[in-house]
């Protein structure tokens, strides 16, 4: 028996990118698609830092070219982050190098040890809720 692994699907059609750039143009936000098929969801690919740098760790990246500023991190784990404000970000223990370029950057960076959650690919990102005051 030969097993295969199923082809990915899109998981959003175009005309919900179009809805959603309709319902949120207006109050000045900018919606495009970002093709996924090395990984489920797009913030297990791809975070932004507090500057705006979009950063991901370039094997699971389908296209780096869609963002406008894109920084490849050194380690997997590393590509997931947390703003906590302008200059601090968290992240995974189990990336030093990539917590080593962000200090180089001039953040501050908050590690946990999330390796639990890790085994499971969870990362930081799936245990955080923005939340806007």
């Amino acid at each position: 028996m030969w097993l295969t692994r199923p082809r990915r699907r899109a998981r959003i059609s175009r005309a919900a990118v179009g809805e959603l750039r309709d319902l949120l143009g207006p109050h000045g936000w900018a919606v495009a698609g970002v093709p996924l098929t090395k990984v489920l969801h797009l913030k297990s690919a791809v975070t932004a830092l507090p500057d705006g740098t979009v950063i991901g760790y370039r094997p699971l990246v389908d296209d780096v070219s869609i963002f406008e500023t894109f920084l490849d991190v050194p380690e997997e784990g590393g590509a997931h982050v947390v703003v906590l404000d302008d200059a601090t970000v968290l992240m995974s223990a189990h990336a030093p190098c990539t917590a080593e370029l962000f200090r180089s950057r001039g953040l501050a960076v908050v590690t946990t040890d999330i390796s639990e959650f890790e085994k499971l690919e969870g990362c930081v990102t799936c245990l955080s809720v923005r939340v806007r005051h």
